[in-house]
């Protein structure tokens, strides 16, 4: 795996050119390593599968002309694949799906609860309306002056705090669906407000 982490560091979040230039420069690194850990070469594949969507649009088109370029080379049939549907099937790698399920897929761009009733079948029954969970744990981890990925580290936080400040809840009544940009803004507000009266919260209460 290639991470790009340390990169979009000091940004506090993913920069789309940023990991479109990565991802040019570490697939083929990503692919050749694939297959060596895996004993295998591309004459003993049957298919290459690529994720077409959704996704930032310049790390989806390197990845979809790479194998392109794969499936020509060596004569192989080349199946599109849903990045969402990725997420959710990866959980059989842990354990068979028993239907009906329901998926909760959190990510830096994707905040959604999708109910399988079948293998194949997929409905977003929520989703969030705004920010996606993700982007709010990076934009109030940067606030709070936390290390990116911001999410571990706010969870770390969850688990040694008890709580002491009245906030808006992400879901919403009524629903299925979030909401994190209130969420957020009120945390980043809570902290410039106390900044402003020179009072230092303690992020460990």
């Amino acid at each position: 795996m290639a991470s790009q982490i340390e990169s979009h560091k000091r940004f506090g979040g993913v920069v789309p050119e940023i990991a479109s230039r990565h991802h040019v420069e570490q697939i083929t690194i990503v692919l050749e390593e694939a297959l060596l850990q895996a004993g295998v070469t591309y004459e003993d594949l049957d298919a290459i599968a690529v994720t077409e969507g959704p996704g930032l649009v310049g790390a989806l088109l390197i990845g979809v002309n790479a194998a392109k370029a794969v499936a020509f080379a060596h004569g192989i049939p080349i199946v599109g694949t849903h990045h969402i549907a990725g997420h959710i099937y990866a959980n059989r790698l842990i354990q068979e799906i028993e239907y009906p399920a329901l998926s909760l897929v959190v990510s830096g761009g994707h905040t959604e609860l999708v109910l399988l009733e079948e293998p194949g079948s997929f409905k977003v029954i929520g989703e969030t309306r705004d920010d996606a969970a993700g982007e709010a744990y990076d934009k109030v981890a940067r606030t709070l002056g936390l290390p990116y990925p911001g999410g571990p580290h706010i969870d770390r936080l969850a688990q040694i705090g008890s709580p002491s400040l009245k906030l808006p809840r992400a879901w919403l009544d009524g629903s299925y669906d979030f909401s994190f940009s209130g969420l957020k803004s009120a945390v980043i507000n809570t902290l410039h407000n106390a900044e402003q009266r020179g009072k230092k919260l303690n992020l460990k209460i």
